[in-house]
Order: structure tokens, then sequence, then C-alpha cells
């Protein structure tokens, strides 16, 4: 998410103990680096122009297809609205490779960038031309009867989009997408050539049928994903440009802060509700985790957190943006397009996770407070209630976007409501009010900030159109699943060691490619796997997002953690362990809803004494891991190594939400607290006061 405006090089000051903390100053350049894409370029002058005026046609389009759809179908409207992104994107980033006789640029696009948007215009409005080919007449009812039987210019025209979107996800994402695209595109074409008593063997494909699942099907460039895109993101992105605009983002943040005042764990509070917050407008955890930390780690730093602690609160804090209700990252429009369910839905489903996950980071919020002696801090930015009932307004369009949905009505229409109440609330704020002028920069960034997933998601039909033609799912799942029953063939053992296989598979996935593309490989590749074993399609669906999501935590790259590295100046080993430990439940809690029925409690599903069932135990499971992490019982004092093994195996046991292994954790629990009383009884019979008390004592002298 972009920061709120004056954010950037010189924001307004967050006050602590005597002075005024400064954010950041080159907070926006940081964000810009660690979004889910490489930087673009800032394009001026008449180039800037011509591309605002593209972006906002394509911002405008996509507004006029939620009231009023094309007559030709969602697909007719992808082809328009690709036409309208592909091209910007050579416009917008550029190449990176130096020529011998011009070093690249850093002012506007390249004759060739130029010319690649020129081609990918044609090649993308190809289609809907009224172009005569073979036989045939034009145009795109003629195109669609040439489906399985396309013409040399049809294939042509297909090859050339499709080297034009490999070419885009690597300006945007880097290499490894395209390379794993062209992996699949291999393993189409030369499958056939693989022994066939080879599980992934196929009959094969020839090049021209590739071509055609790809150009002229509704599961390659113009499938799901890019629908998603198209229909859900882009509205989204601009809804959180015109929220952003409005001035909610500084309000959220001074909001976190004015909660908490002074208290020992006001600082780490602050920064934890303050990713929540911004979160809920937000796409890309690793620039929430910038935006965050640009303003609240010099609020940590004076409490005394050390850089590394602080980088990880704050990694963990932003990656629950993606995570969070109401606006989930990507990946959650395309659940809901895949299984055909409402977005409330699946909102609903992210509920209880969402609530542990930050429980979690909570209880080692207050845990590494008393561990580390951290000093409170003061932070002065007026009460919370004034806060509340000069601005409170900013969380109106997120309450609409809920209410609406709750209607009946589609999320696109919601949000389209929600955007317009943002922008006439902000003339309640006369530095923030969206003029005709701010509008239009809203419109024109919230399209330049799905550019970069739009390429993502076209790029996306390859992997989804290659394993649809040659059946690799069924046949990846069924070695998946065959992997874990030579290990024992007890179906509760299976299940979770299967789960297990593709939450390391899926995490290994995220480490190479876009959050957005990984669950849509992780869904085809291993969804499959888990239907097959007898998992929910919700909890499936859940399980395969999360893990995708997880990527931008998980080592070596956890880009939300390099991120906050960035941001503290910690060392980045030690900060991508601290975020693990900051964001634990959130690799547990999936596998705690695939591999029990009542796991689905987790997800809302079952009825109420499920969900009550699921959401205490998990809850319990989720506190006493916290506990061992972190090697502190909050209101007792520290826990030996004893204790902490106890512990984290109680907290593993309860996730198995069965009566025996609920009853086992919970016996277990308790014995690692009565460690930890007759730790700290042994501590003053010594003589001495416990390190509890030691630090307490210190707050009361401070």
């Amino acid at each position: 998410m972009p920061l709120p405006p004056d954010e950037g090089a010189t924001a307004d000051p967050v006050w602590a103990d005597d002075g005024p903390v400064e954010a950041h100053h080159d907070t926006r350049e940081l964000a810009a680096r660690f979004e889910d894409e490489k930087p673009g370029r800032v394009l001026s002058g008449p180039v800037g122009l011509l591309f605002t005026g593209g972006t906002v046609a394509v911002a405008l389009l996509a507004l006029w297809q939620v009231f009023f759809p094309l007559p030709q179908g969602s697909k007719y409207y992808l082809i328009f609205f690709l036409a309208g992104v592909l091209p910007m994107v050579f416009l917008a980033y550029p190449s990176g490779v130096r020529l011998r006789r011009r070093p690249a640029e850093r002012g506007g696009p390249s004759p060739v960038d130029w010319l690649l948007a020129l081609t990918a215009l044609l090649a993308c409005l190809y289609p809907v031309l009224p172009v005569t080919v073979g036989t045939g007449g034009g145009g795109y009812d003629a195109f669609l009867d040439r489906q399985g039987l396309l013409e040399p210019l049809d294939v042509a025209l297909g090859t050339v989009l499709l080297l034009l979107l490999l070419e885009a996800c690597r300006r945007t994402t880097g290499w490894i997408l395209p390379a794993v695209c062209l992996l699949f595109l291999a393993y189409g074409y030369y499958g056939g050539l693989l022994p066939q008593s080879w599980p992934v063997a196929h009959a094969g494909l020839d090049f021209a049928q590739l071509v055609d699942a790809f150009y002229n099907s509704d599961s390659g460039f113009y499938g799901t994903p890019l629908d998603v895109a198209a229909s859900y993101i882009v509205l989204f992105t601009i809804y959180g440009a015109v929220l952003d605009l409005s001035g909610a983002g500084r309000f959220f943040v001074e909001l976190s802060a004015a909660a908490f005042r002074r208290s020992r764990t006001a600082a780490g509070r602050t920064a934890v509700a303050s990713g929540f917050l911004l979160g809920t407008v937000s796409g890309s955890g690793a620039a929430t985790t910038v935006s965050i930390g640009a303003v609240t780690w010099p609020i940590l730093r004076r409490a005394g957190y050390p850089a590394e602690r602080a980088g990880g609160m704050l990694a963990a804090a932003g990656v629950g943006a993606i995570l969070s209700p109401p606006t989930l990252g990507a990946a959650a429009f395309i659940i809901a397009e895949y299984l055909g369910v409402s977005y409330l839905q699946v909102l609903g489903w992210a509920t209880v996770p969402t609530i542990l996950y930050y429980l979690g980071i909570l209880l080692s919020v207050e845990i590494d407070a008393r561990r580390s002696g951290v000093r409170p801090v003061v932070i002065d930015t007026g009460s919370a209630g004034r806060l509340l009932l000069r601005f409170g307004y900013h969380f109106l369009s997120l309450i609409v976007i809920i209410v609406v949905l709750a209607t009946g009505a589609s999320a696109t229409r919601a949000v389209v409501i929600a955007t317009v109440l943002a922008a006439a609330l902000s003339f309640l704020d006369r530095r923030h009010r969206i003029t005709p002028a701010r509008l239009v920069e809203a419109l024109s960034g919230g399209v330049r900030g799905v550019l970069a997933v739009s390429a993502v998601c076209a790029a996306a039909g390859i992997i989804t159109a290659t394993t649809t033609k040659t059946g690799l799912g069924p046949q990846a799942a069924a070695l998946l699943v065959g992997g874990a029953q030579a290990v024992s063939s007890e179906p509760a053992v299976v299940l979770a060691l299967t789960a297990l296989l593709a939450a390391v598979a899926l995490s290994l996935l995220g480490l190479a490619v876009p959050v957005t593309a990984s669950f849509v490989i992780g869904w085809v590749i291993i969804g499959p796997a888990l239907l097959h074993l007898g998992v929910a399609a919700p909890a499936a669906a859940m399980f395969v997002f999360y893990f995708a999501v997880l990527s931008e935590v998980s080592p070596p790259t956890a880009l939300a953690a390099v991120a906050a590295a960035a941001v503290t100046g910690g060392r980045l080993v030690p900060t991508m362990w601290q975020t693990l430990r900051y964001a634990l439940p959130a690799y547990l809690i999936p596998i705690a809803f695939v591999i029990t029925p009542t796991g689905l409690g987790l997800l809302g599903i079952g009825g109420v004494g499920r969900i009550a069932v699921a959401g205490v135990v998990s809850a319990l499971g989720v506190t006493v891991l916290a506990v061992a992490a972190g090697g502190w019982l909050p209101g007792v004092g520290p826990a030996g190594t004893p204790e902490r093994i106890l512990g984290a195996v109680a907290g593993l046991v309860l996730l198995w939400l069965e009566p025996l292994p609920v009853t086992v954790g919970a016996v277990l629990a308790a014995l690692a607290v009565a460690g930890v009383l007759v730790r700290r009884g042994s501590a003053g019979r010594a003589g001495g006061p416990s390190v509890a008390e030691l630090v307490d004592h210190r707050e009361e002298r401070e």
C-alpha cells in the first residue's frame, strides 16, 4: 500500500518521551523497493500524460464493467483490459538490460519499449479486430469459432503474446516466474517423450495445441486469475489509493498510538495495531512492513527493542495485512472464483485464523516486553476518543464493504460504493479532499498498482492451461499422496504427512514466485491431493492460500523480513528468525484445519459448538507456543528449557483438534506452567528476587 500523504520525506512527527520521532525520509522509495514487483520508472512530461491517460481509461473501463457489463461476455472484457495494462508494463518498467550503445535510461521508455508496447496492443486486440483469416470471417465470434483449429496467423499472434507476457513478468517480478512458465510449456510440448510408465507422462501436445489452450480458451491467458485481477483487484487497488489520499493511513497509525499511550508494551502494540489497520487496504506484506516501520521503529528503538526483534515484529504485523479481512490478498478473490462462493464467505473463513494470528503476535509482544526489560514510552498523539470523533469516519467505507456484501451484492459493487463513500468523506478534512486532480491520481495509481499483478495472472494461464491439458494435477497429487502412504497406511497419518509435505512444497514454491502465482500453482498441483484425501474444499483452498502468503516471511528470501531489516538496520538472518517466531501461528493453524474435521471450526464451518471448541483450544495452543518460543510466562516469570520443551509439545498436540490429543496437550501445558511456578518459588526461597520482580521493580522506578 502506498504511504499516506505527507508520510514520505517529512511526515508529521509522532511524539515519544521528550521529542518527536520522524518517519524514515526515504520511506516512499523503500516501500517501492519491497512491493511484489521491481521499481518502475517515474514518467513525466508528454509520456507521463499519456501513461496517466491510459491508466485512467483502464480504471474507467473497470468501473463501467461493474454496472454495465459488455454484452459479449467477460472474456471480451478481459481482452480489452489486458490490451490496456500490458503495453503500460513496457512503458512503466525498464528492461534492466544495458545496450552497448545506449545505457539503460533513467528517464522515459526506449524505442524498444515503445515497439513492445505497440506489439502488445496489437497482439491483445487481435481476437476482436475485424481481420478475415482463412475461409472464415473476422472479429471476436469468428476467433472463438476457430478454437481447436487455429490458423497460422492465430498461432503467430498467440506466440507473440506468450513471449510478451513472459517479458512483462521478467520486468516486474524477475526471472523465476518466466522460467517456471517455460518449464510448464516444455512439459506440455515434450511430455510425450517421457517414458509412458512414469506417472507424469502424457500423450504430448504440439505447439499449436498449446497456443490454442493459452490464447483461445477459458483456462489460458484469459482465465480465472486474469479475471480476478481485472474484476476485483484493480477496484480494490483504486479503493486503497482513494482511502490513502483521504488521510486514512495517517489516522490509523495515530489511532494505534493513541490507544495505548504509556505502557511497557505500548510501542509493540502500536506497531501491531498499525499493521492490522493499514493492512485492511493493502495487498503487500512487505510494503505494509515499510509503512508501519517508518513511523513505529523510532518508537520501538526508544523503548529499547533490539533492531532484529523489532524487525521481526514489524514483518509479522505487515504480512498479517494479506491475511486480514476485510481486504485479503489477491489470491483470496481467486479462491472465491475457483470455489464459486461469495467473497464474504472467504472473509468469514479467514476471521478466526486472523484472530489467532494476531493473538500470537500480541502475546509475543507482551513476553518480549517483560523478558527484555522494555521501557515504557510516552506516545503523545491526543486521546483515542478525540481522534475517533474527528476522523473515525475513515472506518465507514470499510464497514460499508461488509454491509453491502451481507446484502448479497457482489464484491465489485461493494468496493465501488465504498470508494465513492471514501472520496465523499474526504471533504470532511480540507487537507485531504479528493479533488478532481487527486481523483485522477487515485485512478492512475490504482491501475499502476495492478500492472505487475495482471502480468502475473495472465502468465499464470500458461500453468493452468498446461496442467488442464496434460492432466498434471491428478498425477502430481497421486505422487504426493503416494509419498505419504509409503511411510504409513493409517489414513490419519497419511493425511498429516501429506499436509506437512504440501506445506513444505508451498513454502519452497513461494520463495521463487509471487504470492498470486504461488497460489495458482499450489491449487492446481497440491489442491487435488488434499481433496483426494477428503479435505473439504474451503480448508484445502485456505491451506494453499496461507502457505502461499507465508512465503513473505519464510527464509531464505523472506521479503517482509528483508524490508523490516532495511528499516531497522538490523542483521538480516536474526531478523528472519524473529519474524518466524512472531508468525508461528500462521504456519500451524492451516495444518490444524486440514488434518481434523473439528479444525473446520477454525474456518467458521460446522456450527457454533465446533467453532467455539476449535477456537478456544487453538487459542490455548497458540498461547502455549508463544510462551515456549518466548521463554516467559506473563505474570509469573521466565520459563526454563524443560518447561519450554513441554510447552512446545503441548502447543503442537493441542492443534490436533481431537479429544485425546487435546487432553494430552492440556496436561502437558499444565505441567509446563507448574514448572515455571516451581522455578519462581525456588528463586524466591534462594533469597533473591526473580527476574520478573527485578523487571517490575525497574518499571516502577521509571
